[in-house]
């Protein structure tokens, strides 16, 4: 059965191996809700289990990304309820739901882009954490913005950050929440690659249409080995390596490589 969005929040098209996923809510600058959450929940799901799909893009319909989540939905909770009890409740499930997704997005077995514009706040700046790769338009604007709201962040970025930058510098991006360019979350490493608007739909077609002719199981392998890398020591991640490698070795896609390389001839992975 084709994987598909269960709702008009969230785009999808599958074409030629690649799953773009469009968060589909541009008069709300692609804020988060209920919806795009049910639907992100159903089709990272679905593409975990996925033997098809060989890459993934992460994006947003309009000029932004995501500003994060929906705030006007956050008054009109506090509006409707009777207690804090039910409002601690509700919070409880969201935040719940929304790290489903991000759970379903570290676990998936291929590569996942990330292509950000304009807005990248909040929650945006969450889920861009968590994907493998980010090509960024010129003159976007990221913060993770949460402090401003007078609350923790979510969505993995407390993970992510320390990680990719260090303890100082995700202090600052946590607790000040600055807004900056491209540019300078370039120099940071938060993302791979700034491209001007006019390049920016074509630098993503191309990525994706490479990682998806790659060797896509020795890609999710790999994927796996950094992530979790940090947790483990060197003897560790060492048998690991020789885990994964042999488990590698034994597809038909090493064979092909192998081979492609000793008939110096380009290799046809498939995927498998």
């Amino acid at each position: 059965m084709p994987i598909a969005s269960p709702n008009d929040t969230v785009r999808l098209e599958i074409k030629d191996a690649v799953a773009t996923i469009t968060i589909n809510r541009p008069d709300s600058l692609n804020a988060i809700n209920d919806d795009v959450v049910t639907a992100l929940i159903e089709i990272t799901g679905e593409l975990r289990k996925s033997k098809d799909v060989r890459c993934v893009v992460l994006t947003g319909a309009g000029d932004h990304f995501m500003a994060g989540g929906d705030v006007k939905r956050f008054k009109r909770k506090f509006d409707e309820v009777e207690s804090d009890d039910e409002a601690r409740e509700w919070f409880n499930s969201i935040l719940g739901r929304i790290h489903y997704v991000v759970d379903n997005m570290y676990n998936l077995p291929m590569p996942v882009i990330c292509a950000v514009k304009g807005a990248v706040a909040g929650a945006g700046f969450s889920l861009m954490l968590g994907c493998d790769l980010v090509i960024a338009k010129e003159g976007g604007v990221f913060t993770l913005a949460y402090c401003h709201l007078g609350t923790s962040p979510d969505g993995g970025s407390t993970w992510h950050l320390p990680r990719t930058l260090g303890m100082k510098r995700a202090m600052e991006i946590a607790l000040l929440g600055d807004r900056f360019g491209p540019e300078k979350a370039l120099e940071w490493g938060l993302i791979n690659k700034v491209v001007p608007e006019a390049e920016f739909d074509a630098e993503v077609a191309k990525l994706a249409k490479r990682l998806a002719a790659g060797p896509t199981l020795a890609y999710g392998r790999t994927k796996r080995l950094l992530l979790e890398s940090s947790d483990n020591d060197m003897d560790t991640q060492l048998g690991l390596e020789t885990e994964n490698f042999v488990n590698c070795a034994m597809s038909k896609d090493f064979k092909k490589g192998v081979t492609a390389f000793v008939e110096k001839q380009k290799p046809d992975f498939t995927g498998e």
